[in-house]
Order: C-alpha cells, then sequence, then structure tokens
C-alpha cells in the first residue's frame, strides 16, 4: 500500500473518532512514519521496530497542571511498516489503523497500558 493510500485511511480512523474527542485533539498531531527510530523504541521499550505500531509523544491529560501551556503539539504517530506486514488486505490495514489512533489517543487521555489491558483493548 503506499504512503497516500495509508495515510488516507490515518485520518479516515480520526475523522470517525466521536466528537467529543475529536474537540480535545486541538494540540495533537497525527502522523505517519514508516518505521520508529531507536529513541523511540528504547522509550517504548521494544526492542525489534516491526512490534511497535505506533506511539504517543506528549504529556497526557491526566497529568498536566495548570502551568501546562506553550508547549509543542502533543504527537501520536502511526508506523507504517509495522502496521503494513501485520495486514494482508486494505480492510485489515484500516481496522488496525483504527485501532492504534484509538490506542494511542487512549494514551494521550491519560490510559495507560495495564488499564487498556484490563478493559480488553489489547
Amino acid at each position: 500500500m503506499d504512503r497516500h493510500t495509508f495515510e488516507r485511511l490515518v485520518v479516515e480512523a480520526v475523522e470517525s473518532l466521536p466528537e467529543a474527542f475529536r474537540r480535545r485533539m486541538d494540540n495533537v498531531a497525527v502522523v505517519v512514519e514508516d518505521w520508529p527510530d531507536p529513541e523511540t523504541l528504547r522509550r517504548a521499550g521494544v526492542s525489534h521496530p516491526a512490534h511497535l505500531l505506533g506511539f504517543y509523544h506528549g504529556v497526557p491529560h491526566l497529568y498536566r497542571t495548570h502551568q501546562y501551556g506553550l508547549v509543542p503539539p502533543d504527537k501520536i504517530t502511526l508506523y507504517r511498516g509495522p502496521i503494513l506486514m501485520r495486514c494482508r488486505t486494505v480492510a485489515e490495514v484500516r481496522t488496525l489503523v483504527e485501532h492504534v489512533v484509538r490506542h494511542e489517543l487512549a494514551h494521550h487521555f491519560g490510559i495507560d497500558d495495564e488499564r487498556l489491558k484490563e478493559l480488553g483493548a489489547y
């Protein structure tokens, strides 16, 4: 799948989120990169780049104080290479992209991986 088509699926995934969530994403950039860099792998605690589908870079809402301001946008990154490696059809890519967007958005709102496991989001 070419980059343009993949990016379109990411846009569709974001646009399909409920309005209440999209309104709270005003300072969040959603981007596509082909593969995670070594620093992101280290921060995620992942040893192989094919194992990381996305990553949230930022300060979760839960941890922001009244002093939070004048900061660069948070960033949700989807990694095209690892996602495409797991999928055989466009429908599978679309479904996985939607899952990764929601997963990383959960981190933006302060929900950690342990809680996501409890909720059955894995």
